[in-house]
This record gives C-alpha cells, sequence and structure tokens, in this order.
C-alpha cells in the first residue's frame, strides 16, 4: 500500500510526541513536545484537518510558554554537607540505586572514608548527591556524581564544577579526577570540561580546577 509523505509526515509527529512522554527530565519533555507538536500542527492545516492544526498549535505555544518560564526563572542552588551513614543517606542511595548504576562503578559507597560529600539542593529539593576522596596531593577522586532524572539538564553539574570552585580550592584541590567507564557519565564529564587522560595505566578523565 502506497503512503504518501503526508501520513509520513504525521507518523513521525506521533512518534516523537510519543518519545516526548518517555522522557523523565521535564526540559527535554518540553523541547521534544514541542518539536512533534509543531509537526502535528503543520500536519494538520496541510490535510484540512484545522482541528488537529490549531490544538497542536496551541500545544506549541503552552510548551514555548513554559521553556521560556524555565529558562528564565532564577534557581536556587545550595549544597548541604552530609553527615555520616546517616538514614536519610541509605534511604537516597537505595531509592535512587538502579538510576546511580548508570552512572557510577562503585556500587558500595561509605561516607565516612570519603573526603568530601554533600547534597546539591535545587529549590530547596536534595537534587543529586556528590561524594570524592583524595586522589592525590591535589587531586579529588569523583566517586559520585549524581543527579535525580527530574533535574538532568547540566544546571547542577554546571554549579558544582563551575559556580562552586571555591569550596574545592578552600580544601586544597586544584584538579577532579574521575575514572568512570560508563558512557553515559562520560558524555556528561565531556559536557562539563573533563578531558581524557590516563594515570596508571587506566583511563580517566581529569578536570582542572581555575578560578
Amino acid at each position: 500500500m502506497y503512503i504518501n509523505w503526508l501520513e509520513w509526515l504525521g507518523y513521525l509527529a506521533s512518534l516523537i510526541v510519543l518519545i516526548s512522554l518517555l522522557m523523565s527530565s521535564i526540559l527535554k519533555l518540553r523541547w521534544i513536545n514541542l518539536a512533534g507538536s509543531c509537526m502535528f500542527s503543520l500536519y494538520g492545516f496541510l490535510i484540512g484537518a484545522l482541528p488537529v492544526g490549531f490544538m497542536n498549535l496551541g500545544i506549541a505555544a503552552i510548551n514555548i510558554y513554559y521553556l521560556i518560564k524555565i529558562y528564565g526563572t532564577k534557581e536556587f542552588f545550595k549544597i548541604l554537607p552530609t553527615e555520616g551513614n546517616s538514614q536519610y543517606f541509605n534511604y537516597f542511595l537505595d531509592f535512587y540505586k538502579t538510576e546511580i548504576e548508570k552512572y557510577s562503578d562503585k556500587y558500595q559507597i561509605n561516607i565516612s572514608t570519603s573526603d568530601v560529600g554533600f547534597y546539591i539542593l535545587r529549590n530547596m529539593i536534595p537534587a543529586g548527591l556528590f561524594i570524592g576522596s583524595r586522589y592525590n596531593e591535589d587531586t579529588l577522586n569523583v566517586e559520585l556524581d549524581f543527579v535525580i532524572p527530574e533535574y538532568r539538564d547540566f544546571k547542577i553539574g554546571t554549579y558544582v564544577f563551575e559556580h562552586n570552585k571555591q569550596y574545592f580550592i578552600d580544601k586544597g584541590y586544584s584538579k577532579f579526577i574521575s575514572f568512570s567507564s560508563k558512557d553515559e557519565h562520560i558524555n556528561y564529564l565531556k559536557k562539563m570540561g573533563f578531558k581524557e587522560s590516563v594515570q596508571n595505566n587506566r583511563k580517566c578523565f581529569i578536570k582542572s580546577i581555575n578560578v
């Protein structure tokens, strides 16, 4: 059966909208849904289905409104030091165990043996957990740099590695190092400015802390 290009446009728009609903990140959902609704709106107008065209045009406008709101809203970030292996710390690790395993090679985390540990609060919501230990005199080994799915838009990473540099400098660090082997985490590290290197015959990723 022959399917013309307009039908393919409709199928593609439907697929994109469906994919958007699978996103755990609100930002990704809005962007992908915007693309899908724009395509659906175009499809509706081209086939003469005005209700479909106008409805999806409205959905596109709503997505644009919320994207402007997301990017324009000033957000509050704060670090909150962890207090040993507290109940909340263990609950946090247990609740996000499956997600953490996607980004970290270290499955057993004991905060009492780490040199740096803190939650990242985003608008007072515990949105991330950072744990590191001293690798050498001036280098911090990033053992866990985890952000919950709803907030994976790189803002927390930028806050930790760019806007919060003085915190690490005051503790005597001038470099970060990560021995991650997880592809998703490696892509994230590169976006944060880490460069691939080799230490003791092990592939790693290093970032200098420059003020």
